[in-house]
């Protein structure tokens, strides 16, 4: 059985674990912070699990269910992820890059099936082994063992992954401070940065403080404009959700006990949906 949200948000390991993600995706965004731009915001993050999960599904025999642009934008209009304009830009910058390629040309020559390249992949999966390996670490399962050990294991649950978070409300519509920073250019690096410098001791206080203490160096480490980061911080501030111990830019930055709770009910609903997708694919060998 996976692990619901609830059992996982209710784990006292939950909090230990969950800071070693967060800094296994600050390594993961220093290794290309280029590519970790694809999952810059909520609605990019999205589309390239759309994307990929196409691609996973696609039947090579039958060049009509291909991953293509033209069903990349429908199936991005059908869930209401995005305008045909926004996913149409995804995909010219996603060429542009090099993140995804033309593949082989099929037997209809007006159709050009799309393939994600080499490179793109490795970050998926490094994203998918971290989030693996806190769901072992709080039930001792094996299941990042079971992932490494199959090298179509990333094709076998990353579609049933991109299912869960397409269809599930608190990561479509999540809570005021945590909305504000998933539409915020590397808004989710941001808050991961935030999270991997508490100290889980000090979930319980009102105000948690962060290893941040200069929004500029802050700035410069994610690759964003400082006026830009700056006024989204100030955002949060307003309502409460960040601070500062001192003078502000000038002191360490502390986040609420609310907003604190956001990031980690939050980490089990997207938690729970990834060990739903591992244990469909995998069956009761991902057992505890």
């Amino acid at each position: 059985m996976a692990l619901t949200w609830e059992e996982i948000a209710g784990h006292p390991a939950l909090h230990r674990c969950v800071r070693v993600q967060a800094q296994a995706m600050n390594q993961t965004y220093e290794t290309n912070p280029r590519l970790s731009s694809v999952f810059a915001t909520q609605q990019r993050w999205l589309m390239a699990h759309i994307g990929l999960a196409l691609y996973f599904r696609r039947e090579p025999d039958d060049y009509r269910k291909e991953l293509t642009a033209a069903r990349f934008i429908d199936v991005i209009r059908q869930n209401d992820v995005a305008s045909r304009n926004t996913a149409d830009a995804f995909i010219k910058e996603m060429l542009h890059y090099g993140f995804i390629e033309y593949g082989p040309a099929t037997q209809d020559g007006r159709i050009r099936p799309l393939q994600p390249s080499g490179v793109s992949l490795e970050p998926v999966t490094r994203w998918l082994m971290a989030h693996l390996h806190t769901l072992d670490s709080l039930d001792g399962a094996n299941r990042l063992a079971l992932f490494l050990a199959r090298p179509d294991a990333l094709a076998m649950v990353q579609p049933g992954i991109a299912d869960g978070l397409l269809s599930s409300n608190p990561v479509r519509e999540p809570k005021q401070t945590f909305s504000l920073f998933t539409w915020l250019n590397n808004g989710g690096v941001v808050m991961d940065w935030l999270i991997a410098g508490v100290d889980p001791d000090h979930a319980g206080l009102e105000r948690i403080p962060t290893g941040i203490l200069s929004i500029g160096d802050f700035a410069k480490w994610l690759k964003l404009s400082r006026t830009h980061l700056a006024r989204k911080l100030r955002d949060a501030e307003d309502l409460g959700s960040i601070g500062w111990l001192g003078q502000r830019g000038n002191s360490v930055m502390w986040v609420s006990r609310d907003f604190y709770g956001e990031y980690m009910t939050a980490q089990a609903v997207k938690l729970a949906i990834i060990d739903a997708a591992f244990t469909e694919a995998f069956g009761s060998t991902a057992g505890r």
